[in-house]
């Protein structure tokens, strides 16, 4: 027997306010990248489907028209994404110029990633710089493959936009992050990174913290942009589960699979303990859960499939490896016309990042993925606004461990990690607040959004204005990053742990430690506003991590959301799921003879049990100190009706909240051992 749970459910339609596109066409979002179209590096942090493509479009052209940039090069992962950067009419609404991408130069088009095709991107792509045209477009590999051969001059008053920024690495073993650091060296070329999601989910940086520093960053949330559609209302991200008794996911894929939805249907990754068969099997096996596959399409390779019921369902096949097939289905899938006609898209490692299909109401992805990254991408498939669907559903189809299954059990672990630590870490789905002075008598900061960013403004008293622009910078655009080093850094840590000093001095001359040595170039005075927007910042999540309710549930009598109260997340980089040691399984059903898995949502207390083991991945504490603490643990429980919280505001409680959380995970490890 299946069981399907909603982990999490945003629900938006009270504070929606649909906001139109501007005088030159462009979105919130687009409107908010475009004004910092004069710097030299950006990094666009926005969700998949929030228009990040048609962005790049607007920057690209005033950089080239109106900067001297001589040419626009963008990269993206694979040859299916580059669709999104076609030719596209702007003038018409109200910008000075059209996105045209020379046929020639579209190294993305179907059928160039594979034969001779393939093998002449990299010399197209080097023959491009001669030419009098403006865009090209083509893969992170061909960009990769022009940089060995020619070096980073090439780039040279260039436009260098990377698509999917989370491909790089600081490793020295990536290549792209090879080719990045270089042109950055070199300083002669503009870059545009653009991801939906600035996390890895490993140990590995995307970029070093010094060249991070050289970015203007511009973050949108998922917050934002739903709350600014005009028809999607709803997002639900489900886990469901199936038994031994179902046989495989095929059998139990009815329970998840609604034929009335369009829908896109990741098969297991080939490794996964989920395959069942061939890929070209469970193709079949899908298509005849779905009624009689009839003669495919010669002019599209759609494939129609007719129902019990006497409907005829559009499937676009993208596990079939033959060429010829695969370059006409994608050339079907490119044009809005005959995309709109398709009901089901199956795909195996395709249709994840950049893949666009608006209708999408539902993303169902068979077996665990053990990438944060990856899951953002997939739940991006289904969030664009469209005027057919007004609830988006992403569900993780995968088999219920079973007593004598080790590896099945640990995958289910891990996937549940998974997505608990990207709801927990990541913030995807939460508000940003923006704090502001506040005197007796103002109307603002009492909650309201601010409409140009979006943010949550919050009115604090005495609060600093920074002078500086970078300080103004910093605060807007690097917060999260700055909160992040000032929960990693062991002085900090270490100040918090000593009772002898006090929360003001922790804040007053640690953490301001911090903040001076990340940027040593700024006023006392702008140091002093940075510091306080960090105290601001983190007291807000202290609250909002005390809430109890469930997620996407609220006490508040609008019955809203409530902000980022459910989410946690101060420490939301380099989290090695692997190392999470977090049980997410609760116990062994004697009857059924398997683990019963989690039957409530991902609550905010779960969350903040995730969150505090991932954090002890960032603690300094030895076995020693932790055994030590312990009777003063017990005597806190017992004085103050709880244990203690490693989130508290309070150093001696923080302290022996870690110490708890440190014990508890050393238990699991030696119960799993």
């Amino acid at each position: 027997m299946s069981q399907t749970v909603t982990a999490v459910e945003i629900n938006l339609d009270e504070v929606k306010k649909p906001v139109p596109s501007d005088d030159m066409g462009m979105r919130p979002m687009q409107r908010r990248v475009f004004e910092k179209r004069d710097a030299q590096y950006l990094l666009i942090k926005s969700p998949p489907a929030s228009g990040k493509s048609r962005a790049l479009m607007f920057l690209g052209l005033d950089k080239a028209l109106k900067q001297g940039a001589k040419k626009i090069i963008v990269a993206v992962p694979e040859v299916s994404i580059g669709s999104s950067f076609a030719n596209t009419d702007l003038t018409s609404h109200g910008f000075y110029a059209d996105w045209e991408v020379n046929p020639q130069w579209d190294l993305c088009s179907p059928g160039s990633d594979h034969g001779a095709a393939a093998k002449s991107k990299v010399k197209k792509l080097l023959s491009f710089f001669e030419s009098d045209d403006m865009a090209l477009v083509c893969t992170h590999a061909t960009l990769r493959f022009a940089f060995q051969e020619a070096g980073e001059e090439i780039f040279d008053n260039c436009v260098l936009a990377i698509d999917e920024f989370h491909h790089s690495s600081s490793s020295e073993e990536s290549k792209l992050g090879e080719l990045l650091r270089c042109v950055l060296q070199r300083n002669k070329a503009h870059v545009i990174a653009m991801t939906g999601s600035y996390f890895r989910g490993d140990d590995m940086a995307i970029m070093s913290s010094e060249d991070e520093e050289r970015f203007t960053h511009v973050s949108y949330t998922y917050w934002e942009q739903m709350a600014a559609y005009k028809h999607l209302k709803t997002l639900k991200i489900n886990y469901s589960f199936y038994s031994a008794l179902d046989g495989s996911y095929l059998q139990a894929l009815h329970r998840v699979f609604d034929l009335s939805k369009k829908t896109i249907i990741h098969i297991p990754h080939r490794s996964s303990p989920e395959c069942a068969g061939s890929k070209y099997d469970e193709v079949d096996a899908i298509i005849d859960y779905m009624g009689e596959l009839q003669d495919t399409e010669e002019e599209t390779n759609f494939w129609p499939v007719k129902t019990v019921d006497g409907r005829t369902l559009i499937v676009a096949n993208l596990v079939e490896d033959d060429p010829e097939f695969r370059t006409l289905l994608q050339q079907s899938l490119r044009a809005p016309k005959q995309q709109n006609r398709v009901d089901v898209i199956i795909a195996l490692g395709m249709a994840k990042e950049g893949f666009d299909w608006p209708p999408a109401e539902h993303a169902i992805t068979v077996g665990y993925r053990g990438s944060l990254t990856e899951i953002i991408q997939i739940i991006g498939r289904v969030t664009r606004d469209h005027e057919s669907k007004s609830v988006a559903t992403f569900t993780n189809l995968i088999a219920e461990p079973k007593a004598d299954d080790a590896e099945v059990t640990n995958a289910v672990n891990q996937m549940l990690k998974a997505i608990s630590v990207s709801l927990a870490m990541e913030q995807a789905l939460a508000p940003k607040f923006k704090f502001i002075p506040k005197k007796d008598g103002d109307t603002r900061g009492n909650g309201e959004l601010d409409p140009k960013t979006g943010a949550i403004v919050v009115g604090v008293k005495d609060l600093k204005e920074p002078k500086s622009e970078r300080a103004k910078q910093i605060i807007e655009q690097e917060m999260e990053e700055l909160i992040a080093a000032v929960c990693q850094n062991p002085t900090v840590v270490k100040a918090m742990a000593n009772e002898g000093i006090t929360g003001e001095d922790v804040q007053d001359v640690f953490i301001r430690r911090v903040i001076e040595e990340k940027y040593p170039n700024e006023s006392e005075e702008d140091i002093e506003a940075i510091r306080q927007q960090v105290a601001a910042t983190m007291a807000m999540a202290a609250v909002g991590n005390s809430k109890d309710d469930s997620v996407g549930n609220s006490d508040d009598e609008n019955g809203s959301d409530g902000g980022n109260n459910n989410f946690v997340g101060l420490v939301r980089k380099f989290i090695n799921i692997n190392e999470l040691s977090v049980d997410l399984i609760d116990s062994v059903n004697p009857f059924g003879n398997a683990y019963e898995v989690l039957s409530k949502g991902l609550t905010s207390d779960l969350l903040k049990k995730v969150h505090g083991v991932a954090s002890t991945q960032k603690i300094r504490m030895t076995e020693e100190e932790a055994l030590a603490l312990w009777p003063r643990i017990q005597e806190f429980a017992r004085d103050y009706g709880q244990p203690p919280n490693f989130e508290s505001d309070i150093a001696l409680e923080k302290r022996l909240g870690e110490a708890l959380e440190w014990l508890k995970n050393k238990k699991r490890e030696q119960m799993r051992g």
